[in-house]
């Protein structure tokens, strides 16, 4: 059984990515740095140096990827969504919130979803974090990465 979602515990880590691969490839660059360090003669030191940093900006690259798929995704989840929950005359205005209102506007349950949405484009409320911070009703999203 899986807690209530809400805003205090809604952040996800992966843990392989957050607790084991950044990790161990930022220890490895640190490795290597001090190696190439101590041993300066040697050039093939500092490939090493180049090559731990390229893995970790691989990792972090594959990382930014994966997450900007998925908040593709999310919107377009979200503009479905909207189409048949909103109102008519704000089914219109879809288009005018960004992909980290949408982001935000996941967790919105149904019911308060429409004003929620005339708060964001109304211009009170803009920010992915005010947005989320606002929701009483969490409607939880456990599958993100």
């Amino acid at each position: 059984m899986r807690p209530e979602q809400s805003y205090a515990n809604h952040r996800r880590f992966y843990p392989l990515f957050h607790f084991i691969v950044v990790p161990l490839l930022l220890l490895n660059l640190i490795v290597r740095i001090v190696y190439a360090v101590r041993h300066a003669g040697a050039k093939l030191n500092w490939w090493e140096v180049v090559v731990a940093a390229t893995l970790l900006g691989f990792a972090w690259a594959a990382r930014t990827m994966v997450l900007t798929v998925q908040s593709r995704v999310i919107r377009l989840e979200e503009r479905l969504r909207l189409q048949h929950v909103l109102p008519e005359e704000l089914r219109a205005r879809v288009g005018e919130l960004r992909t980290s209102q949408l982001i935000a506007l996941r967790f919105c349950a149904d019911e308060e979803l429409p004003e929620m949405c005339r708060a964001v484009l109304a211009g009170e409320v803009r920010e992915q974090d005010e947005i989320k911070k606002r929701v009483k009703n969490w409607r939880p999203d456990w599958m993100r990465a």
